[in-house]
């Protein structure tokens, strides 16, 4: 095979384009490397933040706690029940009362039945506007839209139409 000057070139750029093309491949698939280990930190890293916030918010709670039973210890001395306090029955219960002694005031009664077909004490609602009780506003404003409904249906069944049907 002949091989002149212009042939040669020819090749040399082709094999230049080649390595080119190789070397800018392994390039590419080293960035995508290196970007997926980025992201796989960055993961990571979330993680660890995370991880860090949980601690610090169950390091403050033991520190509350801690801070509570101290103040417990010193200002109120409250202990947890022991299993002496506890009572088996209402017998038991009933034989910690003591009976009333004879200058003890009367018991508070706050209870009281009502029945329903007696009016409660209150007095009726006024309007601010009219002087006049709600109730009464309300049958009155419930007799005139009565009124207004059969002023309605008499205008209606007087309609100039149908008196034009009716002639």
């Amino acid at each position: 095979m002949n091989f002149n000057r212009d042939h040669v070139r020819s090749m040399g750029w082709a094999f230049v384009l080649t390595v080119c093309f190789a070397v800018t491949m392994a390039l590419t698939m080293r960035v995508n490397a290196l970007k997926s280990e980025v992201r796989l930190a960055e993961r990571q890293l979330v993680a660890l933040q995370r991880e860090k916030i949980f601690l610090e918010t169950e390091i403050e709670t033991r520190g509350n706690q801690q801070q509570l039973r101290a103040l417990n210890d010193i200002e109120f001395g409250y202990q947890a029940p022991t299993s002496g306090q506890y009572l088996a029955s209402e017998r038991q219960l009933a034989a910690l009362g003591k009976p009333a002694a004879a200058d003890a005031p009367a018991p508070v009664r706050v209870a009281a039945v009502v029945d329903d077909r007696e009016q409660l004490p209150f007095a009726a609602m006024v309007s601010p506007l009219t002087g006049k009780s709600v109730e009464t506003e309300a049958e009155q404003g419930s007799r005139d839209k009565r009124a207004a409904a059969e002023g309605l249906a008499q205008r209606l069944s007087q309609s100039p139409r149908r008196e034009a049907a009716q002639e």
